[in-house]
């Protein structure tokens, strides 16, 4: 009698959470102020290309052919398929490439590392790649800024476009007529939310690597967690929870560096370097800031969705709370104390 093979890096269960990050990756950049703000609106050419990376690493590591070809040609439909000529279509169309090419080298080269050091890695490489391109392209790293920033504000002026159609329609005037209280509510919802638009859009123009970054890091994730849902072949170790989320120590000085560029006088354009920084490991320190607050409250599904709903609602002192919490966490590493009991 043969004993039963145990396979040592079984496929991981569960689809609630990639189903939702699924949705949100597809569904944020149609939404306001994210549709502004995110620098690549159509994110399947960041998820597609990572994902056939990752079934090419699959394969290399005893994984199905049929699965890697597939995922490889459903890619490379996405990135030829769409807007032909136009400049900003081009660059995101190169940057899901050159991020999927980096990220399944990483793979390769790293098999025993985990997730987040190699999609750091992928998205460092592909920045500087595209950083020594842009030298050598019409208007240098100035005119790729431009192209996003005239992508950024078409898609503001696409928005307001509709405010005002809305605001003009013959529904908007029954509205008025039968229920002014509730038209003058909506009304100004709107008027919020368009000069909310409009600023993100002068921002983003300015911070679009880091949201760059931002966003390729969150498509990667998605794609690592789809092919290990999918793929019989382990790349990597599975993603923690986010209330486990942390990183190696030493990013803190990129979180310094920014603050310092910014606030020293006299430097010029170092300055957006440095808003750049402060953005992007910002962010990093305020998930890991979550990660500390879920850890210690624990809270089930329902305070979870609460919690979050709470943040997005007030995402300025919340923000600060966050980053406070990731920043302690370098010095006290809370999570490795035991919780006191009560």
């Amino acid at each position: 009698m043969t004993e039963p093979v145990v396979d040592p890096t079984p496929r991981e269960r569960g689809w609630r959470g990639v189903v939702g990050g699924l949705a949100l990756l597809l569904l944020l950049p149609a939404m306001p102020p994210f549709s502004v703000a995110l620098p690549v609106a159509e994110t399947s050419l960041l998820l597609v290309p990572a994902l056939a990376a990752c079934s090419l690493a699959g394969w290399k590591a005893g994984g199905r052919l049929f699965l890697a070809l597939l995922w490889v040609a459903f890619a490379a439909w996405i990135v030829v398929s769409g807007e032909s000529g136009n400049q900003y279509a081009l660059l995101a169309r190169g940057w899901g490439v050159l991020v999927a090419v980096a990220f399944g080298a990483a793979a390769l080269l790293w098999p025993r590392r985990s997730f987040l050091p190699r999609a750091l890695a992928a998205v460092a490489v592909a920045l500087v790649v595209s950083g020594l391109l842009s030298v050598v392209v019409p208007g240098g790293p100035t005119g790729i800024r431009q192209v996003f920033g005239r992508e950024t504000m078409r898609r503001a002026d696409a928005f307001e476009a509709d405010w005002r159609a809305r605001l003009a329609s013959k529904d908007w005037a029954e509205l008025r007529k039968n229920n002014a209280e509730s038209a003058a509510w909506f009304e100004q919802t709107l008027t919020e939310q368009r000069t909310m638009v409009r600023s993100t859009a002068e921002q983003s123009s300015v911070l679009f690597p880091a949201l760059l970054a931002l966003e390729t890091l969150a498509a990667l994730g998605l794609a690592w967690a789809l092919y290990h849902r999918v793929g019989r072949a382990r790349i990597g170790a599975p993603l923690a929870s986010l209330r486990l989320f942390r990183f190696d120590d030493q990013f803190i000085w990129g979180l310094v560096g920014g603050l310092a560029l910014l606030v020293v006088p006299g430097l010029g354009m170092a300055r957006g370097l440095g808003a750049n920084l402060l953005v992007f490991f910002g962010v990093l320190y305020g998930l890991r800031g979550a990660g500390v607050a879920l850890f210690f409250l624990a809270p089930g599904r329902l305070m979870t969705v609460v919690m979050v709903s709470v943040s997005v609602l007030f995402a300025g002192a919340a923000g600060v709370i966050l980053v406070g919490l990731g920043l302690g966490d370098t010095w006290l590493d809370w999570r490795r104390r035991e919780r006191p009991s009560t």
